[in-house]
């Protein structure tokens, strides 16, 4: 049904790549949820851990201890970009094939982690990264998600040519 509510042409085609982040996000947080215990690393290579953890706050756990509103703030911000980045997808031209993979990977990151915040008040986070020793902050899917897309969008931007703009 939703197929053909899209045109050909349209970059909304790509929104199965959303579909696909959300879904691999939820799968894996739930398998971290219900299989590794909090705050308990499991080796999987050097360098990388399954950690377990839960960050009521942002990026960098920005706010986590702010008192509660910032799940709803955070909540009401995925969602406003989220609708942002749709109606963004919606009015890309043909040849914008790499803006769109990078805006429905931003999209499924976002709705991911939003989802966390609606049902359980925090997003779960279970993938740690050792940077010699010093670790990362957990992450999971969605964050990888929104990670690669802004990269993608970024790049896709920098090998734009310049056009001045001409003088009226």
């Amino acid at each position: 049904m939703l197929v053909e509510l899209v045109k050909p042409d349209s970059m909304l085609k790509y929104l199965w790549i959303s579909l696909i982040v959300i879904v691999a996000d939820q799968a894996t947080k739930w398998i971290a949820n219900t299989q590794l215990e909090y705050h308990q690393a499991v080796s999987v290579v050097p360098y990388v851990e399954w950690f377990l953890s839960y960050n009521k706050g942002a990026a960098f756990s920005f706010l986590a201890d702010a008192g509660g509103w910032q799940r709803w703030f955070f909540m009401l911000i995925a969602i406003v970009i989220s609708v942002v980045l749709f109606f963004w997808i919606k009015k890309l031209q043909k040849n914008e094939k790499a803006t769109a993979i990078a805006l429905t990977l931003i999209l499924g990151g976002a709705i991911g982690n939003v989802i966390d915040r609606v049902i359980l008040g925090h997003v779960i986070d279970f993938i740690q990264v050792w940077l010699g020793s010093y670790p990362w902050p957990a992450f999971n899917i969605a964050d990888s998600a929104i990670f690669v897309g802004a990269v993608i969008l970024i790049a896709s931007g920098l090998k734009k040519p310049y056009q001045p703009q001409s003088e009226s």
